[in-house]
């Protein structure tokens, strides 16, 4: 017979409790810690792809009650009604959204000048920093330009070996620190990473009715490096 591994699902945790604090995120804690005592109009989180900018993201939405805005609908939005009575607006991804768009990028502008007219904060994200982003409009690239650019770098092993234990956990894997040692020696250096890897060596436990040993981190990183994983 031959053994399903049906994926069940599992929550990830997302509160502030299970943000994982370390060197190359120290000074983006410490800001979100501080709202509302911000210096200026707003914070852009910015890093490489699963750095944990959108988590840390979600965190301050959680703790300001912010209006979360999709960026890429920001042209079809009527403004009055986005805005409500909300003092705080989070944005993510919103380089990638403004990119080359010049209407999305004039409905950016009116969100931004109504949001500082009633003493609102914006946190928006994204891969790179507000100046490289290509924005065309001079007036919005000006206003960008005064949001405090803080950079999420990627995690180092102290980091990134938490993060493991972590993901385990939310799966309710409780592994030993040799497998964990030994994915940290071989994996690519990201979140992201460490997400399919943890999801990888779930599913073949699972298959083989067997905890997650060296053995079975060893095979979720052959399928990984081959593309098979998943």
């Amino acid at each position: 017979m031959i053994q399903l591994a049906l994926d069940l699902g599992h929550r990830a945790a997302l509160g502030r409790e299970d943000f994982l604090i370390a060197q190359p995120n120290m000074v983006a804690v410490a800001l979100i810690d501080r709202w509302p005592a911000w210096p200026g109009a707003g914070v852009a989180l910015f890093g490489p792809a699963g750095c944990g900018k959108s988590h840390l993201a979600q965190v301050w939405r959680a703790a300001s009650k912010a209006r979360e805005v999709d960026p890429a609908k920001l042209e079809a939005m009527p403004l009055p009604e986005l805005m409500g009575e909300h003092k705080a607006f989070l944005l993510d991804g919103l380089g990638v959204a403004l990119d080359d768009n010049p209407a999305r990028q004039e409905a950016m502008l009116h969100l931004y000048n109504m949001a500082r007219e009633r003493g609102a904060h914006l946190m928006v994200t994204d891969r790179r920093p507000p100046s490289h982003w290509h924005v065309g409009l001079p007036d919005l690239a000006s206003r960008l330009s005064t949001l405090q650019a803080i950079e999420m770098g990627p995690p180092d092993d102290a980091l990134l070996g938490a993060v493991l234990v972590k993901l385990f956990a939310d799966r309710q894997l409780t592994v030993k620190g040799k497998v964990i040692s030994y994915l940290l020696a071989r994996m690519e250096r990201s979140f992201a990473a460490a997400r399919r890897l943890v999801a990888a060596c779930d599913k073949k436990a699972l298959e083989g009715k067997q905890k997650v040993t060296t053995a079975v981190a060893r095979q979720a990183l052959e399928d990984e490096e081959q593309g098979t994983g998943g």
